[in-house]
C-alpha cells in the first residue's frame, strides 16, 4: 500500500503487506549469524546381559530378588530406571530410579524384588544429563527361580 508519510517530508510510505491466511505476519531479517553446538556422545547403548535368581531362605521368602547385569555403550550413566509391566509391556506394575556411580566401565548389577511369581516385562533405563537408553526383557519369576 502507498500512503503519505505522518512527518513533515511529503515522499510516500511504501509498506508491503503480505496476504496471511492465519492472520499472522511475517519478519524477514537478513544478516549473518553466529552460534556453537556442543556435540555430546550421551548413552548409546544398554544391553542385559544376565539375569540371576537370588536364592534365599523360606523364613526370606516373601520377595523374589533378581539381579540384572547391565552393560552400557557411550557415556557414562548417573541413573537407573527400572519399569516392571505385564507380560505383555503395556501396564506397569512398579518404577524404582535409583543414582549410580560408574566411574571407569559401563558394568553395573541392579536388584530388584518381585512380590509374586509370573511372567513380567522388565524395561531397564539407563540415563545421564543428555541422553536416556532402554533395554527391555521379559522373565518369568517362580517363587525365588527366575529364568
Amino acid at each position: 500500500t502507498t500512503g503519505p508519510s505522518s512527518d513533515s517530508d511529503s515522499s510516500p510510505t511504501v509498506e508491503s503487506v503480505e496476504d496471511n491466511p492465519d492472520g499472522g505476519c511475517h519478519i524477514y531479517r537478513n544478516g549473518y549469524y553466529e552460534s556453537s553446538i556442543d556435540v555430546v556422545e550421551g548413552i548409546l547403548e544398554v544391553n542385559i546381559i544376565q539375569m540371576t535368581s537370588i536364592q534365599m531362605t523360606e523364613s526370606q521368602a516373601e520377595n523374589s530378588l533378581v539381579d540384572f547385569v547391565v552393560t552400557c555403550q557411550g557415556s557414562l550413566p548417573t541413573d537407573v530406571c527400572t519399569v516392571v509391566s505385564d507380560p505383555t509391556c503395556q501396564l506397569s506394575k512398579s518404577v524404582v530410579c535409583d543414582p549410580i556411580v560408574v566411574t571407569d566401565e559401563c558394568l553395573l548389577t541392579i536388584r530388584r524384588a518381585f512380590e509374586e511369581p509370573g511372567t513380567y516385562c522388565i524395561n531397564i533405563t539407563l540415563g545421564d544429563d543428555t541422553s536416556q537408553a532402554l533395554a527391555s526383557a521379559l522373565i518369568s519369576v517362580n517363587g525365588g527361580e527366575s529364568t
